[in-house]
């Protein structure tokens, strides 16, 4: 079998040597061709060295495997390796682009080895679908350490998965065993629960107004307080009411 060219990007030395380990026992037809400690070298080592395939940790300093990944030279399948949410292993692995979690397992390699053999003499395609990925996946990525947010959400649109940007969000609120995510004049059903998207979101977007509701400041339009010393939030164009529990009021006092 042809022998296939890679590198690794990752600035966790240790995880570079296990890939390298892991990979020359799986794949040995495979060269690791180059590594790189930060982004910004990936991306010179991708267009001196043109390796085909990339394995790129989503978070390095300089640039984020993602700012990587759409600078690769063309005929470079790009692979991520991730330790966050699952949320954006789902949407990378919809959209045809591999992933492997940290600390990858023996099988999950495996997994990855076959559908890369099947995909390089085809990845062109895969390419130009990655394009469209990164556009719509505009994922917040730091390089300065900062905590990351969940800035997308899976949906279910008719018979298709759609992705929402949380900034279309006007609120969510929990419904029995599922939550209903509100946007706009569209509603949909997902099963995240509050406490999960309460610690996926940023703080400083979303406020928890209630045990059982997480809204958007930004669609908020106006705060009224009732004669009992109650608050309710008014939202932007609907003109749709939500209330404010006791527990969250302290929100609204300095106001």
């Amino acid at each position: 079998m042809k022998t296939v060219k890679a590198m690794i990007a990752d600035d966790e030395t240790a995880l570079r040597e296990f890939l390298k380990r892991k990979l020359s026992l799986l794949w040995p037809e495979m060269t690791i061709s180059c590594e790189a400690g930060n982004g910004v070298e990936a991306v010179e080592l991708a267009h001196r060295v043109r390796p085909e395939i990339a394995f790129l940790d989503i978070k390095m300093p300089g640039l984020s495997g993602i700012e990587v990944a759409g600078r690769l030279p063309e005929g470079c399948l790009p692979v991520f390796i991730t330790a966050y949410d699952k949320f954006a292993i789902e949407a990378f692995e919809a959209g045809g682009v591999d992933y492997l979690l940290k600390p990858p397992s023996d099988g999950r390699l495996e997994k990855m080895v076959a559908r890369l053999k099947a995909r390089l003499p085809a990845s062109s395609p895969a390419l130009r679908q990655l394009d469209d990925i990164l556009a719509r996946l505009a994922f917040s990525v730091q390089s300065g350490g900062q905590r990351e947010y969940l800035q997308w959400i899976k949906v279910r649109h008719r018979d298709k998965i759609r992705l929402l940007s949380v900034q279309e969000v006007d609120y969510f609120k929990s419904a029995d065993k599922y939550t209903t995510v509100r946007s706009g004049a569209e509603e949909f059903l997902i099963k995240k629960s509050i406490k999960e998207l309460a610690d996926e979101l940023s703080p400083d977007q979303f406020w928890q107004i209630h045990r059982g509701t997480l809204v958007n400041v930004t669609k908020i339009d106006v705060v009224t307080r009732s004669l009992t010393g109650s608050y309710d939030v008014h939202l932007t164009g609907s003109g749709e009411i939500l209330s404010v529990s006791r527990a969250f009021s302290h929100l609204f006092r300095q106001m």
